[in-house]
């Protein structure tokens, strides 16, 4: 992190709380704009100093400073969005964002923005990460919803600032008390709050800013791990993961397999063709000497279950949305229970025709099944609610660690600049069709403008066709024809 002297002393000031000199906060705010951000950000902001109202004057005496919308009048109350602490004697301070008592005017532009959103909830995993305390609400807009008395019982001592402003606050965290990682939580809040102003840092402080909001947009997808599916694996069995193509779903089940399961594993892919008959049991044809006999043919899930016999074994379900899953599954959904499965407790169907004999079929102990699910394509139906209940879902997101690692700029803000577009904008079935790390993956630059060329322009075109992103559609086409013109450029 750069010398930041005007973020060093404004957290030492946050982070002692109360008592603290008349004028200090209003000192230390205004340090900000010359000292990290441009002067010229002040002249659209307001800044409160309430400390004062820690000896009783003003609204119920409780003491609080800040950043406002600068359309706000210099004193009393105030609407739109705000970064603000309270501080309080022998406690420090709870620092957050919220929304002044005036409602959302002027920034509902912000507060209603689904990026917003997200971002408030990246910042708190982020906060979670770092070892602070942390709550965020999950619409910044909803004003009737109300800190839950189960989070402000996390934060003692700050009781009377939750009795006021408890409507108000829709993302709140400690300051911790030693001054490093005091001033990783402040630069979070203030610097997210100009990200949402449009202001930018001075020069030496664009890495750490870039950086930050880098990580920002990591968080927003948490990443998913091979151990992490293992682990639900173990705990619910049959798991389903899900997230638009490119994401590394398939070879994430592959991860899976090799490391848990010693190799040992299936893989099937499901398809509008496929039927009961291929995946339970079923007859085929047998000519013989002239005749036409029909044998049992075992299905792919019992295949599998014998495989099990004596050591685990993973059935991975590739593209299983793809199939009818009522008419593949039949009876056999009954046994896609995961406290059911094994010993005395086993859940059984009869089947339909013997198989070496046995007239009944349990999944044995052995046996997992792992599926991957495209939430992008919009001509696949949903899954059947009592399918669905039977699964646990994990989403695997794109991951901007991936792209970055490769050390290929274009990628990074091609991948960025998209990703951006689709948090700010898209709503929640169309984030699923986010453009998956894969499209952004290449050996060298040459390999990746050919992929964005032939693989990514396409699917954007697409995207834009079917009208998918709706009012965000116009920013995705600046994104897109931004794409096309890179390419050209770098023919």
């Amino acid at each position: 992190m750069a010398n930041d002297d005007s973020l060093s002393q404004l957290t030492t000031l946050i982070r002692n709380g109360l008592p603290a000199l008349e004028g200090a906060a209003r000192a230390a705010l205004g340090a900000l704009f010359g000292g990290r951000y441009y002067q010229r950000c002040a002249d659209q902001t307001g800044i409160r100093d309430a400390f004062a109202l820690a000896s009783g004057e003003g609204s119920d005496g409780v003491p609080y400073a800040g950043l406002i919308h600068g359309d706000n009048p210099p004193s009393g109350p105030y609407g739109g969005t705000s970064v603000v602490w309270f501080p309080v004697e022998g406690e420090g301070s709870i620092i957050g964002l919220g929304v002044g008592t005036r409602g959302l005017s002027p920034d509902e532009g912000i507060l209603t923005r689904p990026g917003h959103r997200r971002r408030i909830a990246a910042l708190r995993r982020y906060l979670s990460r770092i070892g602070t305390e942390a709550w965020s609400k999950p619409d910044p807009s909803a004003l009737g919803v109300t800190v839950p008395t189960v989070v402000q019982a996390r934060f003692p001592g700050f009781e009377r600032a939750f009795r006021r402003y408890e409507r108000e606050m829709y993302c709140i965290a400690r300051v911790p008390s030693e001054q490093e990682k005091a001033i990783e939580v402040v630069q979070a809040f203030f610097d997210l709050y100009a990200y949402e102003r449009g202001w930018r840092v001075l020069k030496p402080y664009e890495a750490e800013y870039d950086a930050f909001h880098a990580t920002l947009r990591q968080d927003l997808f948490p990443s998913v791990s091979a151990k992490l599916v293992y682990d639900l694996l173990r705990y619910r069995r049959f798991v389903v993961l899900q997230g638009p193509p490119g994401t590394g779903k398939t070879r994430l089940t592959e991860e899976v397999r090799e490391q848990f399961f010693g190799g040992r594993g299936t893989t099937i892919q499901f398809h509008p063709a496929v039927t009961y008959e291929d995946f339970v049991v079923g007859l085929s044809p047998d000519p013989k000497e002239g005749t036409l006999k029909f044998r049992v043919r075992p299905g792919w899930l019992l295949q599998a279950a014998t495989a099990a016999k004596d050591a685990p074994h993973l059935l991975t379900i590739d593209e299983v949305n793809r199939a009818d899953l009522g008419k593949v599954l039949g009876e056999g959904i009954y046994l896609f229970e995961a406290g059911e499965v094994g010993g005395e407790r086993a859940r059984k169907i009869e089947l339909p025709h013997a198989v070496n004999g046995a007239h009944y079929f349990s999944i044995p102990e052995n046996l997992f099944v792992l599926a991957t699910m495209n939430t992008a394509d919009r001509s696949i139906a949903g899954m059947d609610l009592a399918v669905r209940r039977r699964f646990a879902f994990v989403t695997v997101p794109p991951q901007r660690s991936v792209v970055a690692a490769q050390n290929l700029p274009l990628a990074t803000e091609i991948f960025d600049r998209l990703t951006d577009i689709f948090v700010e904008h898209a709503p929640e079935d169309a984030l699923d069709l986010l453009p998956g790390h894969a499209y952004f993956l290449a050996t060298h630059e040459a390999e990746l403008r050919e992929r964005f060329r032939y693989e990514l322009l396409p699917l954007l075109d697409e995207y834009l066709r079917q009208g998918f992103l709706g009012p965000a559609a116009s920013e995705l086409h600046a994104v897109r024809d931004a794409l096309e013109d890179a390419v050209q450029n770098r023919d």
